[in-house]
């Protein structure tokens, strides 16, 4: 179900009152709700309804959805911003025509809404970007971009869980552990939270970095 083609915090409340309401009465035929930016994939067994009745309970539940003005968590995430490991903020100033220093205070201005998970487990799809940091995805994805990595991509930010392919320009990273199955909660940053990027250096960087892996080895 499609609730509009933006990106937009209106849109993006519509979506997620609508996946409350259809969870709060989810039938046995219903294997998972996803939401997005601006629509929901309902997952369902073929086997055990008919597209037609699907639809029309959709379509009832969501129309009796209700915005709640709930207030956002706000996720700090500290980031090391050097070309060690911001792998195209050098490129990214230049593309901008502006420089580096000039990129970091852009991306740590403001806080993004963390508008839906996906590509993997814990990505956060954060928007959105100050339209003078506005920048395309790389002509050729890389094939091994690490974990922590903070790039953009078009108006939008976000932050690798996993070490994984990806073709977003990467301005730096963080050392949290943005996805973690062995934790209670293991998605750092949730749809709805609100983010803030702090530049660290790369001390702060190391000291953070050694405190997660600690942690990780204590719940292992």
């Amino acid at each position: 179900m499609r609730f509009g083609t933006t990106i937009s915090p209106r849109i993006n409340a519509r979506v997620h009152a609508a996946v409350a309401a259809l969870d709060e009465a989810r039938p046995a035929w219903v294997v998972d709700c996803v939401p997005a930016y601006a629509s929901i994939l309902v997952v369902y067994d073929p086997l055990a309804v008919e597209p037609a009745d699907v639809d029309t309970w959709i379509r009832a539940r969501a129309a009796a959805a209700r915005v709640a003005r709930a207030a956002r968590r706000t996720v700090t995430v500290p980031v090391w911003y050097d070309p060690e490991v911001g792998l195209d903020l050098e490129d990214t100033a230049r593309f901008l025509g502006t420089s580096v220093e000039r990129v970091v205070e852009l991306h740590t201005s403001r806080s993004y809404l963390a508008y839906m998970l996906g590509f993997k487990p814990g990505f956060p799809y954060l928007g959105v970007l100050d339209p003078k940091l506005a920048a395309p995805r790389l002509d050729a994805p890389r094939l091994k971009v690490p974990a922590g990595s903070v790039g953009i991509a078009g108006r939008q930010t976000g932050i690798y869980p996993v070490t994984s392919p990806g073709g977003w320009r990467i301005l730096g990273r963080t050392p949290l552990r943005i996805f973690d199955p062995a934790r209670q909660a293991p998605f750092l940053i949730m749809p709805g939270d609100e983010v803030r990027f702090e530049l660290i250096g790369r001390e702060r960087f190391e000291q953070l970095a050694e405190r997660e892996a600690r942690h990780n080895e204590e719940a292992s």
